[in-house]
């Protein structure tokens, strides 16, 4: 399961960005999870983007990850892709490896994303925490969209008066997933 798994996220360099993927080959899958579908895609480094299919289709996926990966080559595998979501979500699975993402982003950005991994499971925090923990108090708002859901942890992030505040997928799906981390990991 996910949380068996050390994460490791790296980031693409400038000399990286500047070449708009070229010469890589990123596979992708839909799948199902607990949480419903979810569109998942891998580059040689890792989990490139991991997001969840409320009402759109494949082909709005693939458009956003067009638009990241510009001349990317790209391939539906989803073999390749299953076992990575198994391991996300199963309790039966077992990995030896670290867990990878390859992330597109800014330097704030990625320092946010690598702040939420630090996030007990089954814990929350505030935005506010989260701004305090990267050294930048007055920015708890201006996080920008992750690119791997669930994974790297947004939905543990909650407002400062304890609501659950807003999800890129929905609040019920934010609830669920508290509900379900809260029942994996009661203490």
């Amino acid at each position: 399961m996910l949380y068996d798994h050390f994460v490791n996220l790296e980031a693409v360099t400038p000399g990286e960005y500047k070449k708009q993927a070229g010469g890589v080959t990123i596979k992708y899958g839909v799948h199902t999870t607990p949480f419903g579908g979810v569109f998942i895609a891998l580059t040689p480094r890792g989990v490139c983007e991991f997001s969840f299919m409320d009402n759109e289709g494949v082909v709005s996926h693939l458009n956003d990850l067009i638009k990241k990966w510009p001349i990317a080559e790209i391939e539906e595998d989803a073999k390749s892709t299953f076992d990575v979501v198994q391991s996300i979500f199963s309790d039966d699975v077992e990995s030896d490896r670290p867990l990878s993402l390859h992330v597109v982003g800014t330097n704030f950005q990625v320092s946010v994303w690598r702040a939420l991994l630090q996030i007990p499971h089954g814990k929350v925090v505030s935005y506010g925490q989260v701004a305090e923990s990267i050294g930048r108090p007055g920015s708890s708002r201006a996080v920008g969209k992750n690119p791997i859901a669930f994974v790297i942890p947004c939905h543990r992030v909650i407002q400062q008066s304890g609501k659950l505040g807003g999800y890129r997928w929905g609040e019920t799906k934010k609830y669920a997933i508290h509900a379900w981390e809260s029942a994996k990991y009661e203490e």
